[in-house]
C-alpha cells in the first residue's frame, strides 16, 4: 500500500508535546479507531446468530426455554449461525492471503547506496521517527512510504515488524542536488511514525486486506466454483470499504499533515528550493518520456540512461525558458546521484523499468529489445524511425495505388507522396471497392464531398421549433444564418479529400501494428516475459500520448518521409532534440520550421510552402527515398 508526504505519530503517545501532540496524529487516530469499530462492528455481525444461538441453549438446560417452538428456534438458529460463521471466515481467509498490490522498484540494498542510506538514517534521527526497512527506486517523479511486510509479496516483503519501504523518484536522484533530496524526502520519512502506531497500522492492515480481497475475483486460473465464491467476498469487502472508506482517507490526510508538520525544522530554506525542482523534474521528465524514450521503445530499443537524460533535457528547459534561469547554476552542486556506489548500474535498472511499466517491453534484453546509448541514438532510433515511416507511408499508397490500376506502380519518392496530396478532388485516390487481400479503408471517388452533402442536408432538415431555436441562438451570439453557411464554405474549401482517405488508411494500418504489439505485450506479460502481475492481472500499461488522428499521423509520416529525402539527398543529419526527440540536423541547426509546411500540405493541399523549403534547403524529391 502506498503511502504519500506522510507525517509521524510515534513518540510519547502524546507527552511533553511530542509526535502524539500534532493535531493531524491525533486526526488520523481518530479515524484509524473509526476504520477498526467498522471491522469490530462486522466482526460482531458475524458472531451474533451463534450468540443468539448460545443464549437459546443456555434456556434449554436450564429449563427457561422449553417447548416445539424453542426447538425450532434453536434448530433454525444454529443452522444460520454455522452458515454465516463459515461465510465469515471464508471472508476473513480471503482477505488475509489477497496479496496487494506492490509497486515494481529497483531495490538499492545498503551496499549499493550506502551513503543514500546514512542520509535517510540521519534524517530519521533529526525527525525521531523510525527509519525505513529498505530503500527502492522508481522511474516517476514521486516519493512515497510502502508496505511490504505482507507474506505474499515473496522476495520484495521486508520482515514482519519492519517498517514500511521508502520508495524514492529515480529523476530525483539524478536532478536534484543532495541537499534538496534531503528537503523533499523529510516529510516522507516523517511517515515511518504513524506506520509504528498500533491502531494507524491495524487500519492500514485492514483497508488493505479489503483492497486486495475485492480484486481476487478477478485472477486468472479460478475454477468457476471457486470463481463465485471470490465474487461473493468481493461484494463484502467492497462493502466494507465503502463503510470505512471516508475514514481511511481522513487518516491518510492527518498523517500527510503530521509529516508536513514534523519537516518543517528540517531544511526549511531548501525545501522552497526543492520543491520548485520537483516540479521541474516532472515537466522534463514527461517530455523525456514521450518525445525521446517513446519513439525508441517502439522500434525495439530502450534508452539505457534515461534518468542521466533528463539532466540534459532539464538543462535545455532551462536554457529555452526564462522562468528556468538560475536553475542550471545548480549543477555545480553534488547530484544526489552521487550517493550512489554505481550510479550507471543504477540508471540502467530503472530505465529498463521504466519501459516494462510505460511499454511493455520484455523483462531482459535481447535480438529485438536492445538497450541505446544517446550517442547512437540518433542512427539507430531516430534514422530507423523516419524509413519505417516512410516506408509505411508507401507501403499504403502502394495498396491503394494497386486497388485502383494495378500497373501503376511507382517509386518510393516524395514526389509521388506531393502529387497524391494536391490532386483533384475528383480524381480516384482511392479504390472504389475493397479486395480481398487489402482490408485497408476504402473511399470511393467523391465519397467525402457526398458525406458533406448529406450532413449539410441533415443540418438544414429540422423540425421548425428546432430551426427556431438555433435562430435565436444565432441572434444571441450576434451571427446569422448566412454566416454560419458562409463559414462551412470556407471550411469546405480547405478540406482535401486525398488527404482525409489516406490518413484513414494510413490510421488503419497503426492501428493493426498497435493491436499486434499489444497482443504481443499481453502474450509475454502471461508468460512472465514482459510486464508485471499483480492482484487483479497483468499490469495496466500507463499511456504515455493521447490517441493521434488520422491527420496527425499523416503528418507525421509526411515528415518522416521529407527527413528521409533530406538525409539522403544533402548533407542534413538525424538528431536528438532532449525536449521534442528526434530532429533533423540542416547545417547542424534543427529544422524548427518544417511542421507548419507540412501541415498546409496536409490540411490544405498547399504544396508551396513545402517545395520551397526543398529548394532552399537543396532536397530533391524526385529522388527514390532509401527505406528500411
Amino acid at each position: 500500500m502506498r503511502y504519500g508526504v506522510s507525517g509521524s505519530g510515534f513518540g510519547n503517545g502524546g507527552k511533553d508535546g511530542g509526535l502524539g501532540d500534532e493535531w493531524g496524529v491525533r486526526a488520523a487516530r481518530s479515524r484509524a479507531l473509526a476504520v477498526l469499530r467498522v471491522r469490530g462492528r462486522a466482526l460482531g455481525a458475524a458472531i451474533l446468530p451463534a450468540a443468539v444461538a448460545v443464549v437459546l441453549y443456555a434456556g434449554e438446560v436450564t429449563g427457561h426455554f422449553t417447548g416445539t417452538g424453542w426447538a425450532t428456534a434453536r434448530v433454525i438458529t444454529t443452522v444460520l449461525a454455522v452458515v454465516v460463521l463459515l461465510a465469515a471466515g471464508a471472508v476473513a481467509l480471503v482477505v488475509a492471503r489477497a496479496r496487494p498490490a506492490v509497486t515494481p522498484t529497483v531495490e538499492l540494498s545498503e551496499t549499493a547506496a550506502p551513503d543514500l542510506h546514512r542520509l535517510v538514517r540521519d534524517l530519521a534521527d533529526r525527525l525521531d521517527v523510525p527509519a525505513p526497512s529498505a530503500i527502492a527506486l522508481t522511474p516517476d517523479c514521486d516519493s512515497w512510504l510502502e508496505d511490504r511486510s505482507h507474506r505474499a509479496h515473496g522476495r520484495a516483503a521486508v520482515p514482519a515488524g519492519a517498517g514500511p519501504v521508502l520508495v524514492i523518484g529515480s529523476p530525483f536522484l539524478w536532478w536534484m542536488r543532495v541537499g534538496e533530496l534531503r528537503a523533499v524526502l523529510a516529510p516522507v520519512v516523517a511517515g515511518t511514525g504513524p506506520a509504528a502506531d498500533p491502531d494507524i497500522a491495524a487500519a492500514r492492515r485492514f483497508v488493505r486486506g479489503l483492497d486486495a480481497a475485492v480484486a481476487v475475483p478477478d485472477e486468472p486460473g479460478l475454477d468457476p466454483l471457486r470463481r463465485f465464491g471470490a465474487r461473493g467476498v468481493g461484494r463484502v469487502a467492497r462493502l466494507l470499504l465503502r463503510a470505512c472508506g471516508n475514514h481511511a482517507a481522513e487518516m491518510e490526510r492527518g498523517v500527510a499533515a503530521a509529516g508536513s508538520e514534523r519537516a518543517q525544522a528540517v531544511d526549511q530554506g531548501t525545501r522552497i528550493v526543492a520543491q520548485e525542482q520537483v516540479g521541474l523534474a516532472y515537466a522534463g521528465w514527461d517530455r523525456l518520456l514521450t518525445r525521446v524514450a517513446l519513439p525508441a521503445w517502439r522500434m525495439g530499443r530502450w534508452p539505457s540512461r534515461l534518468d542521466a537524460g533528463v539532466v540534459s533535457a532539464l538543462t535545455e528547459l532551462s536554457r529555452r525558458d526564462r522562468l528556468a534561469e538560475g536553475f542550471s547554476s545548480r549543477l555545480g552542486e553534488r547530484p544526489a546521484c552521487d550517493l550512489l556506489e554505481e550510479p550507471g548500474a543504477v540508471d540502467e535498472a530503472t530505465s529498463l523499468l521504466a519501459a516494462r511499466l510505460f511499454h511493455g517491453g520484455p523483462a531482459e534484453a535481447g535480438p529485438d529489445w536492445a538497450p541505446v546509448d544517446w550517442s547512437r541514438y540518433p542512427e539507430e532510433v531516430v534514422d530507423r524511425k523516419w524509413r519505417a515511416d516512410a516506408a509505411r507511408l508507401h507501403d499504403v499508397l502502394d495498396r491503394l495505388s494497386t486497388a485502383a490500376d494495378p500497373e501503376a506502380p511507382e517509386a518510393p519518392t516524395l514526389t509521388r507522396v506531393l502529387t497524391h496530396l494536391t490532386a483533384p478532388q475528383d480524381r480516384p485516390s482511392t479504390p472504389s471497392a475493397p479486395t480481398e487481400d487489402d482490408d485497408l479503408p476504402v473511399v470511393p471517388p467523391g465519397a467525402e464531398a457526398a458525406a458533406e452533402a448529406q450532413a449539410r442536408a441533415e443540418a438544414h432538415a429540422r423540425p421548425e421549433h428546432l430551426a427556431a431555436e438555433e435562430e435565436d441562438r444565432h441572434e444571441t451570439e450576434g451571427r446569422d444564418e448566412h454566416e454560419i453557411d458562409a463559414e462551412h464554405e470556407d471550411e469546405d474549401d480547405v478540406r482535401n479529400p486525398a488527404a482525409d482517405a489516406l490518413a484513414a488508411a494510413l490510421s488503419a494500418q497503426v492501428a493493426r501494428e498497435d493491436a499486434e504489439r499489444e497482443a504481443r505485450a499481453a502474450a509475454g506479460a502471461t508468460s512472465g516475459a514482459a510486464g508485471f502481475t499483480g492482484p487483479d492481472g497483468p499490469w495496466p500499461l500507463a499511456p504515455l500520448l493521447p490517441p493521434r488522428t488520422g491527420r496527425d499521423l499523416l503528418a507525421d509520416h509526411v515528415t518522416a518521409l521529407v527527413c528521409c529525402a533530406a538525409v539522403d539527398t544533402t548533407g542534413a543529419a538525424p538528431g536528438l532534440d532532449w525536449l521534442d526527440g528526434p530532429a533533423l540536423l540542416v547545417d547542424g541547426e534543427r529544422a524548427a520550421d518544417l511542421g507548419p509546411r507540412v501541415l498546409a500540405l496536409v490540411e490544405e493541399g498547399d504544396p508551396a510552402p513545402l517545395r520551397a523549403w526543398l529548394s532552399t534547403t537543396g532536397v530533391r524529391p524526385e529522388k527514390p527515398v532509401r527505406l528500411l
